[in-house]
């Protein structure tokens, strides 16, 4: 990443003289620091559509970030091995796919999934979902008033006749969800976990849209989002490594959920965002690769002092200080609340569960912008704000 650090002033004046007449140029002061808005803020302010330059880019699909994804190209197809990327997942079967055709018609069974269709314009492929519960998307809520998407049920209690009559080539499961899907298995539909979420590198994640792209035989539009989002991730992960210095301001995480503070492990994806954000996370030595329960008052202890406090959930309403402070008065003595730090994502108004898992660089451009704001000043919070 370059930085410009000096300013350049250079002020020419020419005299010109023609049938006695002067003539005065003067050429403009100019000074690259007048610039205000760093590289980043300039990326994250682009508004054009990285689907509008998908012809530029190639077809073939090279992971780079995701653990849980393998492909190859051979001669009689697309060879695709899914495995879970939770390093402290029970060890499980790898699951080989052969791409030989794009398909067409898919059922998702998590917000998530339906995520990795939306950014990449591709909506229309979805004929099934479990629920419309958490769901942002404009499109999907027309495809569902028109019938073009039909709802197939839940897990464990799946409406066998409507998932059939949906024709799907493909239906994504999940491995946080139980229940019903050997049912599926049997109706001859073949089922493809989606592991995206277990990813602990933010780019991991984002990068499960490939599959998306390999299946649906639109790995041009998978390319060129994937793209954008790691372009836009790494230009402002680096600058913040550039520009920030030592102390770091520190971050907790979660908050108490029924017997215990509810926290973001040392190796999960969330850690890694704080870090790529320019934050200390204290509860950083607690390697768990995704979140874990602890003792209200060991947590409270380690995070009193953080600068910054980061939490979500979902709110009907205004969720404020005054909100956590209801919730429990220790609250209101940890230094973040006194500071005006709590970043909160409200999973009720937020496509948070659709589109973060996708959209890293958002997620890291907002936590960015609470710990060093002097470096997106004009960026616009997608998922956490700093609540009143």
């Amino acid at each position: 990443m370059k930085h410009i650090i000096n300013t350049i002033c250079l002020t020419a004046v020419l005299l010109l003289f023609c049938g006695g007449a002067a003539f005065l140029l003067l050429t403009a002061c100019t000074s690259a620091d007048r610039r205000t808005n760093p590289a980043a803020d300039e990326l994250f302010a682009e508004k054009d559509s990285a689907l509008a330059r998908a012809d530029a880019f190639s077809d073939t699909i090279v992971i780079k970030y995701a653990r849980g994804l393998q492909v190859r190209y051979l001669p009689e197809g697309i060879r695709v091995t899914i495995t879970n990327p939770d390093p402290s997942a029970v060890a499980t079967p790898a699951e080989e796919l052969l791409i030989t055709q794009p398909a067409s018609r898919f059922i998702c069974t998590t917000a998530l999934q339906l995520g990795n269709f939306e950014v990449l314009g591709l909506e229309d492929r979805i004929v099934g979902m479990n629920s419309l519960r958490n769901l942002f998307s404009p499109r999907m809520k027309e495809q569902w008033e028109s019938g073009h998407t039909a709802r197939i049920g839940k897990e464990g209690n799946f409406d066998l006749e409507t998932v059939l009559a949906t024709q799907p080539d493909y239906i994504f499961v999940s491995a946080s969800k139980h229940g019903g899907f050997e049912a599926l298995r049997d109706c001859g539909i073949p089922l493809i976990s989606h592991h995206g979420y277990k990813e602990t590198d933010p780019l991991g994640q984002a990068e499960w849209i490939k599959l998306v792209g390999l299946l649906t035989g639109e790995p041009r539009r998978a390319n060129a989002v994937f793209d954008d989002i790691e372009r836009k991730y790494l230009t402002l992960r680096d600058e913040v490594a550039a520009r920030t210095k030592q102390p770091l301001p520190t971050v907790i995480s979660g908050r108490q959920i029924r017997d215990g503070w509810y926290i973001a492990g040392g190796r999960s994806y969330l850690a890694q965002l704080f870090r790529d954000a320019g934050a200390d996370y204290v509860m950083a030595d607690h390697q768990e690769s995704g979140g874990l329960s602890l003792d209200f008052e060991a947590v409270y202890a380690r995070g009193l002092h953080a600068d910054f406090w980061q939490t979500d959930g979902s709110y009907d309403g205004d969720f404020t200080l005054q909100t956590l402070a209801d919730e429990d008065p220790r609250y209101a003595t940890m230094d973040a609340y006194k500071q005006g730090h709590v970043l909160f994502c409200n999973l009720a108004r937020t496509p948070y569960r659709e589109l973060a898992g996708v959209q890293p660089h958002f997620l890291l451009a907002d936590f960015v912008k609470a710990f060093h704001p002097e470096l997106l000043p004009h960026y616009t919070t997608h998922y956490y704000q700093l609540i009143p």
